[in-house]
């Protein structure tokens, strides 16, 4: 049975936890409450399988719930006893119907009449309750989805006309200055991990809130027309704006699911849901599940999204999201930093720059807004000047100029902070929609304007996006711009033509090479610094709340955010240490050193060691093995060198053999990843699975490796970025120009913590959960040689645990050993589990029935604000109601619906 819910009380907020907590969850729900309450910052660390999803909703919502000022009753025990309900039920129909028989109808909540009666007494009570939206109401409470006439939502018209109602309410509440309750943001970094949050969130007491899911149309259109196409985005514009007389019946649909109340009470979907289930129900009722989203998010506590949504200033004006005093929380932060520079960064190529200049100069040749599109024109043009290359290595040469001198350019072309807004305005104007009367075969007809294409608007607003951080108050950021041109070599298969004739040839008669090296170039414009995205955040939201598992070290985010974090946090793990086993090796089978760098990781050498060791690390741990390596460049090497000693043959034999794709569509990925899982279940000869991937791939972002699924995580070398990278170069000079200045770490350092987290990263796929159990295998010999310098820079958890190994034997001993000891550890729980397995249940896993709740309050001071409700619970059926004076509240229940009465005792 599940466990029983949990009340704590934490800086004044009642938290309803679903469970017993740990200490690292009472400690960042602890934290998160103080800047909640104090409109601060938060920076915390909470290993992986800790419980940190359900620490920060339950906390955040708790926190909520009480700037709302009432309780957020939610009935948990719906699949109790149903006889006692049904005896409830009764009980309070009967007398309801009494009340009403004498006349004592109840106005308090009346749809025409949005407020509540005043005491008798000439004592004015400061109620907030009325405003709260009847649609928030119905989420917060667990009714039934059966209606009846006493309830706000008893039919559909009179719970919109209530949904209209309090949205105009709360435009008056912002014109009288009165405050709002913030929204939750909650920004993670896929898709896949916010459909874990999701499930987590239903978990909880909370899971009746009123929420959405922001996505983007390649996971939520349904059109039968739209979904086949490579760019959906294209293609339901199109249908938008009804080109070719065709319109998305879709969108005409959008009302049938935007409504909160509508989608809860009416669809179905009382508990927190997934983009799945809403694309699901977008299907059946041929409804836009894209747009419904974004209706959604009008009356939703809590938004759930990818968290470039937050930070990309283009994504957030089209998703219109306004994150004025709202609250932010950002989940797997690890890689906030490099999210918050590529948000205020901009790459284009040749070929869409000169897309963008036919497609103006024709706009300008065919006189269409000629005012309007000159000056783009003329924009464009004056980047196709940027010249003057200077080799850098073979084949690729560049040119990189500082935000300072960009701009001295843009002013010599006359571009400047003033000629830039009359360009925005130009922009605004060609991308509006107009019609005009004109001849269509030869008869007068309403045609629409032809605007540029949507790839050339798509670039224009990017350009301009980038272009607006340079010129903001007085050219502020322009010192954290870098400019670059490059020029490179790409090679592109070239395609197929027919002969004369119109054959083409049979594939085993082509030519073995129709690959060809093409000339590319390329103008990047690369912010440095996190800072400038984050800008926009810092001194509008309420608070930010950054989490993960590997945040460490986190000596970083403050100077790169430009943020201050009061309140910082590193957790420590909720598993014993005799769950793990953390060792370095610095030695292969054959005693040869393993030092991954550049020019060790060349030789056959190092490859054919770390290949014996892969081998011999199979045959200790069964079921899953998971192998991180430092870039895809090492895999392709280790990969063709075993295949070519039958190294792969022999670790085939003991285990599936999956290596991680480069690139490939989602469905690859997801088809390889059930191929691994299939592995580890079946019960074939050769034991499990081993799965081959890279530190910053997607294996190593966001997925759930839980119990057989990762035994060990054998990670190879430090995953140091590309140093010959030149947005890497250009990085590390900018913080040494800025160390001492802004507080920047110097380059040197940056460049190591990036190579940590991406390690960490990759460690945190084992130990999911309390009763998981795994091996972290770290092996170079610079864990052992420099400990002060590699082993600080990991997670807190894992560095308190790690052991150096003199030895490779030494090391395959100790982790056999292991690995039998907790084999046979779980074995020996599970017998004694199946053995021991009660016929009743024990009274403390028993579920209590739902309870009848009467909530005596203490008379009102009007000196107290905001309303404060406390709710008493009773399990057994007794009558409940308090003999102080004060407010009732009341529940009223039946079988078919819940009522909520508030009344005044005298």
């Amino acid at each position: 049975m599940a466990a029983a819910p949990v009340e704590y009380t934490i800086g004044g907020v009642k938290i309803n936890f679903p469970c017993k907590a740990y200490p690292s969850q009472l400690a960042m729900m602890n934290s998160i409450i103080r800047g909640l309450n104090n409109g601060q910052h938060c920076l915390l660390e909470s290993p992986t399988g800790s419980g940190k999803s359900l620490a920060l909703l339950c906390s955040a919502l708790a926190w909520q719930q009480a700037q709302f000022g009432i309780v957020w009753f939610l009935v948990s025990a719906v699949k109790s006893d149903q006889s006692r309900k049904s005896t409830l039920s009764s009980r309070l129909s009967e007398k309801l119907q009494v009340s009403l028989s004498n006349g004592e109808q109840d106005d308090d909540f009346k749809i025409d009449r949005k407020r509540i009666r005043t005491p008798s007494t000439e004592q004015k009570v400061p109620l907030q309750i009325a405003s709260i939206p009847v649609t928030l109401l119905c989420g917060l409470l667990s009714l039934s989805p059966v209606s009846c006439s006493l309830c706000p939502c008893a039919n559909l018209k009179a719970g919109q006309k209530m949904v209209e109602k309090s949205k105009d309410s709360d435009k008056d509440k912002e014109g009288s200055g009165r405050k709002k309750i913030p929204k939750i943001f909650f920004g993670t970094r896929t898709h896949k991990q916010i459909t874990q949050i999701a499930r987590e969130l239903k978990r909880t007491l909370y899971s009746t809130v009123p929420m959405t899911i922001l996505s983007s149309r390649d996971h939520t259109c349904v059109h039968p027309e739209v979904v086949p196409h490579a760019n959906r985005n294209e293609r339901c514009k199109e249908l938008l704006d009804a080109k070719n007389g065709l319109s998305c019946r879709y969108y005409h649909n959008v009302h049938k699911m935007r409504d909160q109340n509508t989608l809860q009470w009416v669809h179905g979907l009382h508990q927190a849901w997934d983009i799945e289930d809403l694309v699901r129900l977008g299907g059946k009722l041929r409804s836009c599940a894209y747009y419904a989203a974004r209706e959604l998010m009008q009356d939703a506590c809590i938004v759930f999204c990818p968290y470039n949504y937050l930070l990309d200033p283009l994504i957030r004006e089209s998703m219109e999201i306004n994150l004025k005093e709202q609250i932010v929380v950002l989940d797997e932060a690890h890689n906030i930093e490099d999210c918050a520079r590529e948000s205020a960064s901009y790459t284009l190529n040749q070929a869409q720059l000169l897309l963008a200049r036919d497609e103006m100069d024709g706009m300008v040749t065919h006189n269409i807004r000629r005012d309007q599109h000159r000056p783009l024109l003329a924009f464009c043009c004056s980047l196709e000047s940027c010249n003057s290359l200077e080799e850098r290595e073979y084949e690729s040469s560049c040119k990189v100029w500082t935000g300072a001198e960009i701009l001295g350019i843009f002013h010599g072309l006359g571009i400047t902070a003033d000629t830039f807004s009359l360009l925005q305005k130009n922009l605004a104007a060609v991308l509006e929609k107009e019609e005009r009367i004109g001849l269509v075969n030869g008869r007068e007809d309403v045609v629409q304007v032809p605007t540029i294409s949507s790839n050339t608007q798509s670039m224009l607003k990017s350009l301009f996006m980038v272009l607006e951080f340079l010129f903001r108050q007085n050219c502020r950021f322009a010192d954290d711009y870098r400019v670059a041109l490059q020029q490179s070599y790409m090679w592109t298969t070239q395609q197929d033509l027919p002969d004369a004739q119109g054959f083409f040839a049979r594939p085993q008669r082509r030519r073995q090479s129709t690959r060809t090296k093409t000339l590319v170039h390329t103008l990047s414009f690369w912010c440095l610094n996190p800072a400038v995205a984050f800008s926009d955040l810092s001194g509008t939201v309420r608070s930010i709340v950054l989490t993960s598992g590997t945040l460490s070290p986190m000596g970083s985010f403050s100077s790169e955010l430009g943020i201050r974090f009061s309140i910082q946090l590193e957790a420590n793990h909720v598993i014993s240490k005799s769950q793990v086993w953390v060792g370095t090796v610095g030695a292969g089978p054959q005693g040869r050193k393993l030092c991954a760098t550049f020019q060790h990781a060349e030789t056959f050498a190092f490859q054919d060691e770390v290949g014996a060791l892969l081998l011999k690390v199979c045959h200790t741990v069964s079921r899953g093995v998971l192998c991180f390596l430092p870039s895809y460049k090492m895999l392709d090497k280790l990969r063709d060198r075993w295949m070519n000693t039958g190294l792969w043959d022999k670790l085939e034999e003991r285990k599936t053999v999956i290596t991680e794709p480069r690139g490939g569509g989602k469905g690859d990925f997801d088809e390889l990843l059930q191929t691994y899982y299939e592995a580890i279940r079946g019960t074939a000869a050769n034991n499990g699975a081993l799965l081959v991937a890279v530190c910053r791939g997607k294996v190593s972002e966001g997925l759930d490796f839980t119990d057989d699924n990762a035994r060990a995580v054998v990670t190879i070398g430090i995953p140091f970025p590309n140093i010959k990278d030149l947005q890497v170069e250009l990085k590390m000079k900018y913080n040494d120009k800025h160390a001492k200045s802004r507080g920047l770490l110097p380059g040197g350092r940056w460049y190591e913590i990036q190579a940590y987290r991406a390690l960490n990263q990759a460690l945190g796929r084992c130990i999911r959960h309390r009763n998981d159990w795994g091996a972290l295998i770290l092996v170079d010999d610079r864990f052992r040689t420099n400990p002060n310098k590699y082993i600080t820079g990991l997670s807190k958890w894992v560095r308190q645990l790690v052991r150096h190994h003199d030895t490779f034997t030494g090391a395959m001993q100790s982790l056999e050993s292991f690995s039998q000891g907790q084999r046979g550890a779980v074995e020996t729980f599970e017998e004694t589990q199946s053995q021991a397995a009660p016929q009743h249940p024990s009274p403390s896993t028993v579920t209590s029935p739902p309870p009848e709740i009467i909530t005596p309050l203490k008379p009102f001071d009007h000196r107290l604000a905001p309303l404060n409700l406390h709710t008493e619970v009773r399990a057994d059926n007794s009558e409940n109601r308090s003999s102080e004076s004060g407010i009732w509240l009341e529940w009223k229940k039946n079988i078919n619906c819940i009522c909520l009465t508030f009344s005044f005792a005298s």
